[in-house]
């Protein structure tokens, strides 16, 4: 029987797995798979697992439960072992490494930061503060202007976009990065000027939280700083 694995955690864990459901219709039963010092929270694994919005909260709630209790280790949604005696080879195996980082995640967790630019807003301001990209647009406009002016203008936006989307992501950077232990910085993407996860002792977790209200009040109009956690340590597993 294949089992649908969730967390890693150590045999000390409380492991309150009463009333938690696990993925699959109808809902799978938790139990633990023990060998040595750890535990694998598992359940059997339904035959045809997809990425459904009901698993993949059903994988999320059993491991913040999970965490709320002790330090675990969250598997990323999907991982299925073949069998028990798989688990209890991937515990012994890995035995030191999942120890080892288990102890370093104790007394910490995770918070993510997403930072979004409304592109009318930005668009607004470089038209505003660059003489050029407005010279380009009122020759542009209503289908003026040349082929080169219309490449020049979009070429000038894209640059001023980039420039001011990699400053503020600079700027959240500074702010925060005094409060952490550690970083997980995704790459710069069309949706998010910054996506960056950041490991926080608990004891800095309201000063780290109250830091990120504050850059975002000060950001204002046109700028959104989205702020999740306290989390479970997803992005440091």
């Amino acid at each position: 029987m294949s089992l649908y694995v969730y967390a890693i955690t150590k045999a000390s864990h409380p492991l309150n797995l009463g009333g938690l459901k696990g993925v699959g219709e109808p809902p799978a039963e938790l139990h633990a798979v023990r060998d040595g010092e750890l535990c694998a929270v598992v359940s059997e694994a339904p035959e045809h697992l997809s990425i459904a919005r009901r698993d993949v909260e059903a994988h999320h709630e059993v491991q913040e439960h999970l965490w709320a209790d002790g330090t675990t280790l969250p598997l990323s949604f999907g991982f299925v072992a073949p069998d028990e005696n798989a688990v209890h080879a991937i515990l012994e195996e890995r035995g030191e490494a999942f120890t080892q980082r288990l102890d370093e995640l104790t007394g910490r967790v995770e918070f993510n930061v997403k930072g979004l630019q409304d592109e009318d807003t930005v668009l607004r301001a470089i038209l505003e503060e660059s003489e050029q990209a407005r010279a380009l647009s009122e020759a542009t406009r209503e289908g003026g202007g040349t082929y080169e002016d219309r490449l020049a203008l979009g070429q000038l936006v894209a640059q001023e976009v980039q420039s001011r989307q990699q400053a503020l992501a600079e700027e959240v950077l500074a702010a925060l990065r005094p409060f952490v232990v550690s970083e997980r910085l995704a790459p710069p993407s069309q949706q998010y000027f910054v996506n960056v996860s950041f490991l926080v002792e608990d004891e800095r977790s309201k000063e780290f939280a109250d830091a990120g209200s504050e850059l975002a009040e000060r950001f204002g109009e046109g700028i959104e700083l989205r702020l999740r956690g306290p989390l479970p340590p997803y992005s440091f597993v």
